[in-house]
């Protein structure tokens, strides 16, 4: 399976802070957020990612990453003209996906709970249809939302004013190789984007769209608002302080993945940042 971060958009809703920069580089608590999204796919075991922006911050976003050799992985880079819908990511990186299979992440979205990484892997066996990720919500109108009944999806709804249930459908997806023709296949919606449920939808008619269940344990955090940019680096800092451990830190998963060698860690050693002195740890 490949991977994409979706890493574009106005992000209208961060102005004037993005008025200069992708959201996706502004800081969550120590590291920029798009460390993030890249974590969550490195835990699952992608190493193959493209990553999506407008052309100004393609180049912000390869000074800071490179290639991802460092780290053992490969990154890509592809340039998004508008901001047409989320579905327009499959279509921007069709040559990317070939004949693979493919994750989607959104680059503000950040996923932290305890058994994680095992789900993520668990779910890529689906050598089928697509999965996603279902969280209970207690304010499910501004987001998709999907209807379980006896163990199986029965209905999705995109910002309905009455929802159906609790469950949203968060900005991380695992697709078969069919979404490029079923995201060819999307009519745009009133809006002129090429919409992800409408893709997720074509996927439930053909009986094919299945989900994981991440349990109550789940922390999901959308830091595409200044709240949830705030209420992410408070949540990140809490763990990071008490625990002693560092979320998304990508030479650790790297490490830990076996894609790289202590000898290989990157980082600068005369750096005294938090990020570069946890790595120091790392390797003494």
């Amino acid at each position: 399976m490949k991977g994409i971060i979706l890493a574009g958009g106005k992000g209208s809703r961060l102005a004037p802070l993005t008025n200069v920069v992708s959201k996706q580089l502004l800081p969550v608590y120590n590291k920029p957020m798009i460390y993030y999204p890249l974590s969550t796919l490195m835990l699952a075991g992608i190493k193959d990612i493209l990553i999506i922006s407008d052309d100004n911050n393609l180049k912000l976003f390869k000074k800071l990453l490179g290639n991802g050799k460092n780290l053992g992985i490969k990154l890509s880079y592809k340039k998004q003209i508008a901001p047409n819908g989320i579905g327009e990511a499959f279509l921007i990186g069709e040559e990317f996906i070939g004949k693979d299979s493919v994750a989607l992440i959104l680059g503000d979205n950040i996923f932290y709970g305890n058994g994680f990484t095992g789900k993520l892997r668990e779910s890529i066996s689906y050598n089928t249809g697509a999965t996603i990720f279902p969280l209970y919500n207690n304010n499910p109108k501004n987001f998709g939302v999907i209807e379980i009944k006896e163990e199986k999806i029965i209905s999705l709804e995109e910002k309905p004013k009455i929802p159906k249930s609790n469950y949203i459908v968060p900005g991380l997806y695992f697709f078969d190789n069919s979404v490029i023709k079923k995201a060819k296949n999307t009519v745009k919606s009133p809006r002129g984007e090429l919409e992800i449920i409408s893709i997720l939808q074509q996927y439930l008619d053909e009986d094919n769209l299945h989900f994981t269940n991440l349990g109550r344990g789940m922390i999901w955090l959308d830091a595409g608002t200044f709240d949830g940019l705030l209420e992410a680096s408070n949540f990140v800092q809490t763990i990071e302080k008490q625990q002693g451990i560092m979320i998304a830190c990508l030479e650790e998963i790297a490490l830990n993945n076996g894609w790289i060698t202590y000898d290989e860690i990157d980082y600068n050693n005369s750096s005294n940042s938090e990020y570069n002195n946890y790595i120091k740890s790392l390797i003494k």
